[in-house]
């Protein structure tokens, strides 16, 4: 339990935005952030603002002409040929007018999230605008122009020489951060998502371990799809314990996308809000455990922005202020705003009633096999020779 934390937010976050049309929509941040208010666990006290990157902290990940081409693009001055080199205009990551300035902001929330942390100010922070987990050095991916996490790291690796556990718990495995270290001993990635046999962007299986020095650093857990709560959290749990105990890190990333719940529409997953009441448990024990409390806390995927995202995020403010999720109604005051604006019933509770969880028929087999990835990649998390 702790009150030395801090919560990221800056309105130029609703500024990333594709279209009207497109999943990935940051107004989640601002539904997450009321919820929070409305409960009362979040105060004008708690909130620091986000600042922009520098072009010299997104080129700790990104390339120059790359950073460069985002710039054109977002004034309109990109052709189509370009464009596509740089994944921009493609029908994931459609270019939008300052897209450079709107991405800038996510990732300049994240690097002050890590200055807060590391500094000694605060134990925890979280910002709930970063998790863009896809972007590679030189290219967009899945909804992200820049990679705010992998920036985050190479800026904690530069500036303060830390070992890094980072743990992403979206649906989707976190290729691009997993790629950008996979050669670096000092930064230690764990990514639990759907297997890629059905899903964006099909890497991170079990073998992907690291080259090079980084051999033996790089961690996944590609779950069945259809997994439901009791084998997630089992084998999530687990896997993140070992690792940790295995790594013994400086500092905890954790990235939250909310995107594994059965109501997501974008994947196969079939969890409940149990696990994002767990989920972030876990990371707060364990930063406490290794890491003097230090732990950066960023946002992620999620696609049913009504009924999930908020809860699931808040619960991360929650754990991370009070040693544990929030239980029982949820304001009516958050319901009453935005209850016009969903095209779907707002739940009225934190945590999912019985009729959120869908009845599987391969509930056995899919546990056994998640149990069987698990023992996997456990025999990893022995010492290296």
């Amino acid at each position: 339990m702790s009150n030395n934390l801090a919560f990221v937010f800056s309105n130029d976050y609703l500024s990333y935005h594709f279209h009207k049309d497109h999943p990935f929509n940051h107004k989640r941040v601002q539904l997450a952030k009321e919820l929070l208010e409305m409960s009362g666990a979040l105060t004008n006290q708690d909130i620091i603002p986000a600042r922009m990157a520098t072009d010299e902290e997104l080129a700790l990940f990104h390339d120059y002409d790359y950073i460069d081409a985002v710039k054109r693009a977002g004034r309109g001055g990109l052709n189509e040929k370009f464009g596509q080199e740089y994944g921009l205009g493609t029908e994931d990551t459609p270019i939008f007018k300052n897209m450079h300035e709107a991405s800038s902001f996510l990732v300049g929330g994240t690097l002050t999230a890590v200055d807060e942390v590391i500094s000694g100010k605060r134990d925890h922070v979280l910002n709930l605008g970063g998790g863009l987990h896809h972007g590679f050095q030189r290219k967009a991916s899945g909804f992200c122009i820049y990679n705010d996490s992998a920036v985050a790291i190479k800026y904690i690796r530069k500036k303060y020489n830390l070992r890094v556990m980072y743990i992403d718990t979206d649906a989707h495995h976190g290729d691009g951060v997993q790629w950008a270290f996979y050669d670096d001993p000092n930064v230690c990635t764990f990514s639990i998502h759907e297997t890629g046999r059905y899903l964006f962007p099909g890497t991170g299986n079990v073998n992907e371990r690291g080259i090079k020095e980084g051999h033996g650093y790089s961690f996944n857990l590609p779950i069945d799809a259809f997994t439901q709560d009791e084998s997630f959290l089992h084998v999530y749990e687990t896997a993140a314990k070992e690792i940790a105990a295995f790594f013994k890190p400086d500092v905890i990333v954790t990235q939250n996308g909310a995107d594994a719940h059965c109501f997501d529409p974008l994947t196969h997953l079939c969890g409940t809000m149990a696990i994002y009441e767990r989920i972030p448990s876990v990371a707060h024990e364990l930063a406490h455990q290794y890491c003097d409390g230090k732990w950066i806390a960023i946002g992620g995927g999620g696609y049913d922005m009504w009924r999930v995202v908020p809860r699931a995020w808040a619960q991360i403010w929650n754990v991370m202020k009070n040693g544990g999720p929030a239980r029982g109604a949820l304001p009516v005051q958050w319901i009453k705003k935005w209850q016009e604006e969903s095209p779907v019933e707002l739940p009225t509770n934190w945590h999912d009633g019985i009729e959120a969880i869908p009845e599987i028929p391969r509930k056995a087999e899919i546990t056994e096999k998640n149990e069987q990835l698990l023992k996997s990649l456990l025999k990893y998390t022995k010492p290296i020779p």
